[in-house]
């Protein structure tokens, strides 16, 4: 199992691992079906009547193994008593513009697994509809990314594409704003008070060093740049990316009298 820390050994057999007991509690509650095998030291059992509870009720059998194995099996020094081999249950972009969103992130070539992790989380927070990857971006089942995700992986849809083009002229075609986060862009909170984040939109995220090339930026329909009141440089990437998410959803959210 440890294999499936390369992301070969999980292209070649279509799993990955999850570690510890809230992702494992995710994937018995929301998708117990994608849960090939579960393992369980006796003490992470027992520490967790509730996810005794839950692996009952959905069938799933634990393998009750020793630290020592569980520890081989796991990326992290400490995983916690619980290690599962899932199936990947990725989405085609396709359905994901076919039903009608109206909240998604878009990650372009953004290669730290704890950025993208944090991302879904913050789009699954927000109440986004769903992650697109395109690019080179980090694989979303890689075991720091599952991780960061913090389970949120299971609560909305992940679609995993090669073609930025393809992908912006999808989410165009079902009716969406693009706005990419940029700091050559214009000022956030003005595009706020004009109405643009109220509508369906899709927010275009870029590479955590160059941020996104011109060429996706011309794709974009609004380019637009957080304000820095304080005198930090910059922004973390999935900071910039949560606030992009919320201020979205707060909008639209108000525009919908909720």
């Amino acid at each position: 199992m440890a294999k499936l820390t390369k992301r070969s050994a999980r292209a070649e057999t279509g799993l990955y691992l999850l570690e510890g007991p809230q992702a494992v509690r995710e994937a018995l509650t929301y998708r117990p079906d994608a849960i090939v095998e579960l393992f369980a030291t006796p003490n992470g059992w027992e520490k967790h009547p509730d996810i005794r509870a839950k692996a009952a009720d959905t069938g799933v059998d634990a393998v009750h193994v020793t630290d020592y194995v569980l520890g081989a099996m796991a990326d992290t020094v400490t995983p916690q008593g619980l290690v599962a081999v899932v199936r990947q249950t990725p989405t085609a972009v396709c359905e994901v513009f076919a039903s009608s969103p109206r909240l998604v992130a878009i990650c372009e070539e953004i290669r730290d697994p704890g950025n993208l992790g944090t991302i879904i989380r913050a789009a699954d927070a927000a109440g986004a509809d769903a992650v697109v990857l395109t690019g080179r971006t980090v694989d979303p089942y890689n075991p720091k990314v599952v991780r960061a995700t913090t389970g949120s992986l299971f609560h909305l849809p992940v679609s995993v594409a090669a073609d930025l083009d393809e992908v912006i002229e999808q989410a165009h075609a079902a009716g969406l704003n693009v706005l990419a986060a940029d700091v050559k862009g214009d000022d956030l909170l003005a595009a706020r008070a004009e109405g643009v984040l109220a509508g369906p939109t899709a927010w275009l995220f870029g590479n955590e060093a160059r941020g996104l090339e011109d060429s996706a930026l011309a794709l974009a329909d609004h380019v637009l740049k957080l304000p820095i009141f304080g005198r930090a440089e910059s922004l973390n990437l999935a900071t910039a990316a949560s606030v992009c998410l919320y201020e979205s959803a707060f909008a639209q959210r108000a525009a919908a009298g909720l």
